[in-house]
């Protein structure tokens, strides 16, 4: 009898870390979003095109590459990330407008990303938030081909192709 209390004692244990790891990270999941989806201040400074094969299954992966425009000049980048939430695979490409860049070298680095989206077959939309350390912010409409479920958060690098 002694054996099944403990038992019972660890389920109860774990039952309570999961909880407060579920709330732990639904408070930090609550406080990017919020973060990243502040608004950005002024216009535009610079557009961004990325293409990205995205997978998940509770926790997900993406690999890729885009384009930056930026005063005049044309950048290619390297673009990756991990994170949790969704499931299915996607091919994604995001286009859109990128905030707080004074200087080219700021858009490399780390970056919170929130994402939402979906796809079935040829029909697939989304949006991506994504915002770094340096106060680059990035607002991308999505297009998707797949079959995916999209709704998460990601720690996402991104660099200079070499």
């Amino acid at each position: 009898m002694g054996g099944s209390r403990v038992k019972q004692r660890n389920k109860s244990q774990m039952a309570v870390v999961v909880g407060m790891l579920v709330l732990f990270l639904g408070l930090t999941l609550e406080h990017s979003v919020a973060h990243a989806q502040s608004r950005p201040s002024g216009a535009p400074s610079a557009t961004l095109r990325i293409r990205q094969l995205q997978v998940a299954f509770i926790g997900s992966g993406a690999i890729g590459g885009g384009t930056l425009r930026f005063r005049g000049g044309s950048y290619d980048l390297t673009v990756g990330g991990l994170g949790f939430g969704g499931i299915g695979a996607s091919r994604l490409t995001a286009t859109g407008s990128v905030y707080g860049l004074s200087r080219v070298e700021d858009i490399a680095g780390a970056y919170v990303q929130i994402r939402e989206g979906w796809a079935i077959g040829a029909q697939g939309r989304g949006t991506l938030w994504l915002r770094n350390a340096k106060g680059v912010t990035m607002r991308l409409a999505t297009q998707r081909k797949g079959l995916q479920l999209s709704l998460g958060a990601d720690g996402v690098l991104i660099g200079f192709k070499q």
